[in-house]
């Protein structure tokens, strides 16, 4: 039989899911084909609406082997599972001759525990909520989630949170959940043949295409115990967050509350002598995290050192000595025995990695209001890791709308453990870039606007100059405007001072969830939206009611984040500019994505105006403008407010 070819697959996905199709997309797919037949490695940019998940879906299961594909945010994995597989699949099912199978993974904690809702969370004695069904009153928050779970777990068919709608508190669900860690394992636990997390591992190793997240994907590569199953080809979409997603797997905690839980647990299960060590142990600890002041330790102090020592032997001792007894008067044993080891071996593993030390790890303090101190401990770079783990025995394709940072793949090569592209180097695997476009035509849909004339932002303090020039750009816009943050401090003081100064309605992040401040800002045109990290990358608004994107000041990491600090000053000890390999490429990164969030159809107009006159100033500009899409570029204040009234009218025009 003859193979079908690239072009016509892709056609025939491409019209059942009522698309278009696009010189990109092509492109994409014949890279993505490519890198599959050569074991190769691509890294793929592929701008807004080039239909990138096609670009890779086709040619994947077109070549037959199995694929995992990692992403960042729930929405495209659900996009992914329950629109673009579904369709692509049958679409294609004339010329293959075939229908590949399809499956969501995600960790264990993301789906019911049977053995958690039927026999209860072994609780510590204190907390008095031996049965959380029972104690939390019925007309409590937690009380009425706890009941809509337990009828929620009869009808499930997939066990999976993200099913459930609406949601629950985390406190409610991790009443009916474990953690790996915490699992019995399907042999030994009573409810193991009807397990959910079980049941999607299954439909995974069956599956052709196994559709993941990057934190699953980092815990795979990271902990050597397998948990996707074996594939040839791993495609890993929204690539831009990989790093950050992988160190956060990477990075081990503790905090004294932590620990005293572990503590509790413990003491149900070894004799009193060794309770009492860790107890001591923990007591310790906790006199020191209360006057831990937040900030990076480049030298671990004395006294948390003897104090981590102490915790870490304390802690190896219960975990051997849970080991060597079983009380069978204790009820349900193997769950209150692997609850006390997880949390136990959770706390040996941070103290020993701490106290051993290494100069590729950063320990720092940082202090919650409400929550005290924590302890943490990440990596100096997961560049070395990815480079050992992510690349071997397969072929992978990293893709997104913005990993060409100051106008190259370089940054982002680096940071994945790659060489620069086309230099050959020792033990680092061999890829190519390709940057596929976008069809939009950004000069003619977007402006870029850099307000030139206010004041260069300084570390605290009101701007009043930006104030005023955000609120007559908000005017001009006649609404219509994403105000996003470098800070959650600064979302709220511009909302408080524009109410009071706008008719327009302003939404503020953290007032409501972010999916109903996501449709209420969609629903009416003349509304603003404000908010911080989160709605940089997470806002997809076509249409009349997003034609202002405002970003408050190029957001560089702030100078006493231990971890990019840390980043930063190695760069610069290694002979490399740290500031532009670490703040700028942050910055670029979160500003590109920001930019993104102005034209996501092609009938879409509107204005990125940065309110930091530093991008049209300082010699790191040049470098970040060339991460953005291409706008028309000006300073010019009267002609952005003229394009944006103009623009206002047009919309009004037709009615929105």
């Amino acid at each position: 039989m003859t193979k079908p070819s690239l072009p016509d697959l892709l056609h025939a996905a491409v019209t059942a899911v009522g698309g278009t199709e696009r010189p990109g997309q092509v492109a994409m797919a014949e890279a993505v084909a490519e890198a599959i037949d050569d074991n190769s490695h691509r890294l793929i940019q592929a701008g807004t609406g080039t239909g990138k998940s096609l670009g890779y879906l086709v040619p994947a299961l077109a070549h037959g082997e199995r694929v995992v594909v990692a992403t960042a945010t729930l929405a495209l994995q659900r996009q992914l599972v329950e629109r673009d597989l579904p369709r692509t699949v049958e679409a294609l099912h004339p010329q293959l001759r075939r229908r590949p199978q399809f499956a969501m993974l995600k960790g264990r904690s993301n789906y019911l525990c049977l053995h958690r809702l039927h026999e209860g969370a072994p609780q510590d004695e204190e907390d008095g909520l031996f049965d959380q069904f029972e104690a939390a009153a019925p007309s409590s928050k937690l009380g009425q989630d706890l009941l809509r779970l337990r009828d929620w777990a009869d009808e499930t068919e997939s066990g999976d949170r993200d099913d459930l709608t609406p949601g629950v508190s985390d406190k409610a669900w991790s009443q009916i959940s474990v953690s790996s860690r915490e699992c019995l394992g399907a042999t030994k636990c009573p409810y193991g043949a009807e397990c959910f997390a079980e049941a999607a591992r299954e439909r995974a190793k069956l599956a052709d295409v196994v559709v993941t997240n990057h934190a699953l994907l980092a815990i795979d590569a990271i902990e050597g115990a397998p948990v996707l199953p074996e594939h040839e080809v791993l495609i890993v979409d929204e690539a831009h967050e990989l790093v950050s997603r992988v160190t956060g797997v990477a990075t081990g905690e503790l905090t004294p509350g932590q620990v005293n839980r572990a503590v509790k647990r413990a003491a149900k299960l070894v004799d009193e002598k060794t309770a009492d060590a860790l107890q001591t142990a923990s007591e310790s600890f906790e006199r020191i995290m209360e006057l831990a002041l937040p900030g990076r330790l480049e030298v671990v102090p004395e006294d948390l050192g003897y104090a981590l020592l102490a915790l870490r032997d304390a802690a190896r001792d219960v975990i051997s000595a849970i080991g060597a007894t079983r009380d069978k008067s204790v009820a349900d044993e193997d769950a209150v025995r692997k609850q006390a080891l997880a949390a136990v071996e959770n706390v040996h593993a941070v103290a020993e990695r701490i106290t051993t030390g290494s100069e590729y790890d950063v320990v720092w303090y940082e202090r919650h209001d409400r929550f005290g101190a924590t302890l943490r401990v990440a990596p100096l770079s997961v560049s070395g890791l990815l480079r050992e783990k992510l690349f071997e025995d397969r072929s992978v394709v990293l893709t997104s709308a913005t990993l060409k940072l100051g106008g190259d793949f370089n940054g982002v090569a680096a940071s994945l453990g790659l060489s620069p592209e086309g230099v050959e180097a020792e033990d680092a695997p061999v890829w190519k870039g390709l940057d596929v476009g976008s069809p939009f035509d950004y000069p003619k849909q977007g402006i870029l606007y850099v307000a030139k004339h206010l004041a260069t932002p300084g570390r605290e303090g009101t701007r009043g100059d930006m104030m005023d020039e955000l609120a007559e750009l908000i005017e001009a816009a006649g609404g219509r405007t994403l105000g996003l943050f470098s800070s959650m401090r600064g979302a709220k003081a511009a909302a408080e001072e524009l109410r009071g100064r706008l008719d327009h309605p302003i939404l503020l992040q953290g007032e409501e969830t972010l999916g109903e401040l996501i449709k209420n800002f969609a629903a009416d045109p003349r509304t603003c939206l404000f908010g911080t990290l989160s709605l940089w990358q997470g806002v997809d608004v076509p249409g009349p009611s997003c034609q202002l994107v405002v970003m408050d000041r190029i957001p560089f990491p702030r100078p006493d984040d231990p971890l990019m600090s840390a980043r930063q000053k190695s760069v610069e000890e290694h002979g490399g500019n740290g500031f532009m390999a670490v703040a700028a490429t942050h910055a670029a990164l979160l500003m590109a994505q920001g930019a993104g969030r102005l034209v996501r159809a092609s009938g879409d107009r509107g204005v990125v105006a940065v309110l930091d006159p530093r991008l049209a100033t300082a010699r790191y500009g040049s470098f970040l403008k060339a991460s953005l899409p291409d706008f028309w570029y000006t300073t010019d204040r009267n002609q952005v407010r003229r394009s944006l009234a103009a623009i206002d009218a047009a919309a009004q025009q037709d009615g929105k």
